[in-house]
């Protein structure tokens, strides 16, 4: 199946896998994302969790005949999708360059391309892009907090159903992102890594958390996680 080039133009999301740019424009051509990705030649399968579950946090490695069609196709230039894609230009023993001239795709997971990879917020994906829907961006755990809705975009990597957590109510969370920038940069004057740093405060917070569930007289810990997880516990 070729389509016209650039018929329907489809700018993509600042950090998004390249999968999910391809799931938005079959959504563009009003086409099932199977039937769009039967313009690639694919060298591997679709990632799946243990259950059978199709990830949300798969991602497309392609040649340089792939990332032209894929261009032509959301009438993007190449320049721009490789300042938004992390994965573009990524490559792979699967995409050998003797087949430079047919397009191939070759499937992998996202955080073994980029990095940790998050649900994109979808009232922000439908006002920069005028459409709704759901889109995948590599994404730092310390920025998981969209300001200006109050959500917290979940890992894409797990099998759950949910995109996001409401922290409406939860303004520190909002207030603790903006500090991130602040303690990145004493970490590195102090010698430490900022990603070490945040990830033994992330440890910390998560067995506090856990344990608290289960303290009788600790009030503050449960309260929050029914504030977030809508009354269910997770």
């Amino acid at each position: 199946m070729i389509l016209p080039p650039g018929l329907l133009r489809t700018a993509p999301l600042h950090g998004e896998t390249t999968s999910s740019l391809i799931c938005r424009i079959a959504g563009r051509y009003g086409l099932e994302a199977t039937a769009l990705r039967s313009c690639w030649k694919w060298r591997s399968h679709k990632p799946r969790h243990d259950g059978g579950g199709a990830r949300a946090d798969a991602e497309v490695l392609l040649n340089t005949a792939g990332r032209q069609l894929l261009a032509g196709l959301c009438g993007v230039e190449e320049g721009v999708l490789a300042r938004a894609l992390p994965s573009w230009g990524r490559e792979d023993a699967w995409l050998p360059a003797a087949e430079a001239g047919e397009p191939v795709a070759a499937w992998r997971t996202g955080g073994a391309v980029a990095g940790p990879v998050a649900f994109g917020c979808r009232l922000c994906t439908a006002r920069r892009t005028g459409t709704a829907g759901r889109a995948v961006l590599y994404a730092p755990r310390w920025n998981r907090v969209c300001v200006r809705h109050g959500r917290w975009l979940l890992d894409a990597d797990t099998d759950q159903p949910h995109e996001y957590l409401d922290v409406r109510r939860l303004p520190e969370m909002v207030a603790a992102q903006r500090r991130w920038a602040g303690v990145a940069r004493r970490a590195v004057r102090a010698g430490a890594e900022p990603e070490r740093v945040f990830a033994l405060a992330h440890a910390v917070v998560a067995r506090w958390w856990e344990q608290a569930l289960h303290w009788e007289r600790e009030k503050v810990w449960p309260r929050r996680l029914h504030q977030v997880a809508g009354g269910e516990g997770l």
